[in-house]
């Protein structure tokens, strides 16, 4: 996870497809590569070597076939009418209602005012 104020090293596609190339070349380990060409952790470098054993392109990411961000939801509710939306959010009430009938704290009213 990031921490807070942490900077990210961009490296360039060639850069990258240099850095996967020596290591194919079997000189050194990915430790071994990683410090020679000061790549900041060795995973990194794990993960273009599969990127391009699989045919990948380094710049894409896991899942961004799915949305362009990953806090996007579910698509939204659309409505003909506001009277087919209040119809819509009355029966979630209601399920609701029946679902956990002990949050209900509305008490009977009388004379048109409700007692709390």
């Amino acid at each position: 996870m990031a921490k807070k104020g942490q900077v990210f090293e961009k490296y360039s596609a060639e850069f990258k497809l240099s850095a996967v190339r020596h290591y194919l070349e079997g000189a050194a380990s990915y430790q071994a590569v990683a410090e020679q060409l000061k790549i900041r952790n060795c995973t990194q470098l794990k993960v273009w070597v599969k990127k391009f054993s699989e045919g990948e392109t380094f710049n894409t990411r896991k899942g961004s076939e799915r949305s362009s961000s990953p806090l996007t939801g579910r698509p939204r509710m659309t409505f003909g009418s506001i009277e087919e939306e209040r119809d819509y959010l009355k029966v979630q009430v209601d399920y609701l209602k029946k679902r956990y009938p002990n949050l209900v704290k509305e008490k009977p009213s009388v004379n048109g005012i409700t007692m709390k």
